[in-house]
């Protein structure tokens, strides 16, 4: 009898996550829209119409299962995953929200239940080779890591395009990013100390401070970390003139009860929206220098991927939907023995686990161009 998985979240990544698991498992997917379950025509895949935000009917949906894949929106994320857990079922976790998942690492023990969390691209594989790459050096000074979706197709004013809502967008922009400098933790507005950097698919890109280290900056002992995010060049300065004129304001205007941000929002929605067909790319660099026995080293990995034209699948979409899914085929491989739960650079430490994920992922074309180099 093959192992039932239930993936919660029908959206962008939750689909294609489903699609590539009903290869091994019997998949269900739950969502509360008929319309995003409807979207998805594999006959392989049992349809389960439900209201996820309803903490007490999801302990019950999630009973018959074996594993249970957290893919719903960002807002709801912790409190599901939270239910997840205290229904004693093991879960790959890849709903972004701001609350701190390590809080939950004592009741996922106390429930007996293995959980990996934040395991998609970025976060995800970002953590995951960060984490692998700390474990293989003496000492780490610096872990820096360049994350971008983008289309392919470079169109005025603003040359991006978006596999998530223009709401989740914002927030990337608006909230305060933390960086590691010197041991320290510290806080800078984001958007700021933009660089360029170039690669060989896109091009020149710019990176700006954003907050996505998230975990890292209490599992790593690195001195310096950040994480920037990258887009086309000019489009930093175009977002902070939005910000800089109260766009984003969350106050609802006088005389109104719609707030900037609201408004922002379903103005950027059509703007924004990357269609069905519509070519995009992720592109990510990792860069870890330290010292291994009194040399100092640099490890890097550099991703490129695009649209798979084949499966109709964006590469956002692939890049976090397939790591997560291979997080499930880890789990059911018997490589993770230990209960609790697990941010993904705590399995990087494993060169077993980073080769098991590395693998699956360059079987769904979905390659990281591992280099070492002396300094």
């Amino acid at each position: 009898m093959k192992t039932k998985v239930l993936v919660l979240g029908a959206g962008l990544i939750g689909k294609p996550l489903a699609i590539d698991l009903a290869k091994d498992f019997d998949v269900s997917l739950a969502d509360i829209s008929p319309k995003a379950l409807n979207s998805v025509s594999l006959p392989g895949i049992t349809k389960i119409q439900s209201d996820l935000s309803d903490t007490l009917a999801l302990k019950s949906l999630v009973a018959p299962f074996d594993r249970v894949v957290n893919a719903v929106p960002g807002f709801m994320g912790f409190n599901t995953l939270k239910s997840i857990i205290e229904a004693g079922k093991d879960c790959v976790d890849i709903a972004f929200y701001p609350e701190d998942v390590l809080s939950l690492v004592e009741l996922a023990k106390a429930k007996g239940v293995r959980v990996i969390s934040d395991i998609g691209v970025a976060p995800g594989m970002s953590n995951l080779l960060a984490g692998y790459a700390d474990s293989q050096l003496d000492e780490t000074d610096q872990i820096d890591i360049f994350v971008g979706g983008l289309p392919k197709v470079r169109t005025l004013p603003w040359e991006y395009k978006a596999v998530f809502s223009p709401t989740d967008v914002i927030e990337e922009y608006t909230r305060p990013a933390r960086l590691m400098e010197n041991g320290e933790i510290v806080v800078k507005p984001p958007l700021t100390e933009i660089e360029t950097i170039d690669f060989e698919k896109p091009g020149t890109l710019e990176a700006f401070n954003s907050d996505g280290l998230r975990s890292l900056l209490f599992t790593l002992k690195a001195k310096n970390m950040r994480e920037k995010t990258l887009r086309y060049p000019g489009y930093a300065a175009k977002i902070q003139f939005l910000a800089d004129n109260g766009f984003f304001g969350t106050e609802p205007l006088k005389g109104t009860d719609i707030a900037p941000l609201e408004l922002t929002s379903q103005l950027l929605f059509k703007q924004w929206k990357l269609q069905e067909d519509e070519v995009d790319l992720t592109v990510m660099r990792i860069v870890v220098e330290g010292q291994k026995a009194g040399k100092n080293l640099r490890y890097s990995f550099d991703l490129y991927d695009e649209y798979d034209s084949e499966t109709h699948t964006h590469s956002m979409a692939r890049t976090t939907a397939y790591t997560a899914s291979m997080a499930v085929r880890l789990l059911q491989s018997g490589l993770v023995q230990e209960k609790g739960l697990f941010v993904p650079e705590q399995l990087g430490n494993r060169e077993d686990i980073v080769d098991f994920m590395l693998s699956g992922l360059a079987e769904r074309k979905i390659i990281y161009q591992k280099k070492i180099t002396s300094l």
